[in-house]
């Protein structure tokens, strides 16, 4: 005679409280389809007006805040919006496909701020390099692309300034995430004898690697996705890589040490390129890209201009024009949407001491690092 399953005490206790869970999760789950429904209508709606977006980064901007302002606990605010952000990604998919280009290959951090912007219900196209991004949106091939503009350690990201010289695309969002890296692997930590990752991603981590695994071979490579699918082949030689937990999870990798970044405060802006502006939100940017006249103090009284229109800056960049020697684009970020009229009036103040200025977009500020 068998000895009976002993009781949990807890379960007289747990067992309604389970069954009120799953009540609630099958009304969620109606209302979450109610909403789809909905979704669906809209699409419609947006067919037939024959050119209405489907992202739109001010309803987005809008639709976040509301969630945020419903919120009364005890669920914390990041939680409800990274589901609204895959409840959005599913809409997008209801009213029409989005197509995502980013900076590959699978797995970069690129990839990883475009899955976390735009969920995991649109499609991703890797690109070989971030000019590819900007032609693939410019052509149409892909709706919206997904760029590095700037890291808290290293500064601007010149290949993504540069890009916007010979492009007509717009800054129509921007998104923040920090950058954690990890030591991805499929072996014992003792006997990882070398890693790949880009030089970039080394200096990054170099703290915590001569104290840890100071006599690992250090390989540099093109990127950090790269350097996963090298490991992921090479496990039997005690190759690990340092990446993202997307590439860990792209390429089978165990992922050994999380976070040996030396800075964890160290956060990548990404601008969301496109062809469209969105409308204002009354928490806005404005990116211009400009270059002054042949004079002393030219950038000065551009400056100056934007102060005394009360224009809050804040991002400034330069890269050469790479048609005059000592010539230069500065790239600008402030507060205000260009239709604001204080803005075009200090657009159109500023112009007067440029010989080119560009409004490369006006777009919803990033509240969060995601």
């Amino acid at each position: 005679m068998t000895d009976p399953i002993p009781t949990n005490p807890n379960d007289a206790a747990l067992d309604p409280l389970r069954l009120k869970i799953d009540q609630l999760d099958k009304q969620i789950v109606d209302l979450l389809n109610e909403r789809a429904k909905v979704v669906v209508e809209i699409g419609k709606v947006k067919l037939r007006s024959n050119g209405s977006p489907i992202y739109a980064p001010d309803r987005e901007q809008k639709v976040l805040q509301q969630v945020r302002s419903y919120n009364k606990g005890p669920l914390p605010d990041p939680c409800l919006e990274a589901i609204w952000r895959e409840l959005m990604s599913g809409s997008f998919a209801l009213e029409r496909p989005l197509r995502i280009g980013y900076l590959g290959p699978p797995g970069s951090f690129s990839h990883l701020a475009a899955r976390r912007k735009f969920g995991a219900s649109v499609e991703y196209d890797a690109l070989e390099d971030i000019a590819a991004v900007f032609d693939e949106v410019g052509r149409g091939h892909t709706d919206l692309g997904l760029v590095p503009i700037e890291n808290s350690a290293i500064g601007g990201i010149g290949e993504t300034l540069d890009s916007f010289l010979a492009s007509q695309c717009q800054v129509c969002a921007e998104v923040l995430i920090t950058i954690h890296h990890n030591v991805l692997a499929n072996c014992p930590p003792e006997k990882i004898t070398k890693i790949y990752s880009k030089p970039e991603v080394f200096a990054q981590c170099r703290r915590w690697l001569s104290m840890q695994l100071r006599e690992a071979q250090r390989v540099p490579v093109a990127s950090s996705s790269k350097a996963a699918e090298m490991a992921s082949k090479e496990a039997s030689t005690g190759a690990a890589a340092i990446g993202s937990t997307l590439a860990a999870e792209i390429y089978g990798l165990h992922t050994l040490f999380a976070n040996i970044e030396d800075d964890p405060q160290n956060t990548t802006r990404f601008f969301v390129i496109g062809k469209q502006t969105p409308a204002p939100t009354g928490d806005d940017k404005t990116a211009i890209m400009f270059t002054t006249a042949h004079k002393a103090g030219a950038l000065a009284e551009v400056l100056d201009v934007l102060r005394d229109h009360g224009l809050n800056l804040t991002h400034i960049d330069k890269r050469p024009s790479k048609r005059v020697n000592w010539e230069y684009y500065f790239f600008i970020d402030f507060m205000g949407h260009h239709k604001d009229a204080a803005v075009q009036k200090a657009i159109e103040a500023t112009s007067k001491h440029c010989l080119q200025l560009t409004v490369l977009g006006s777009f919803p500020r990033a509240r969060d690092v995601l």
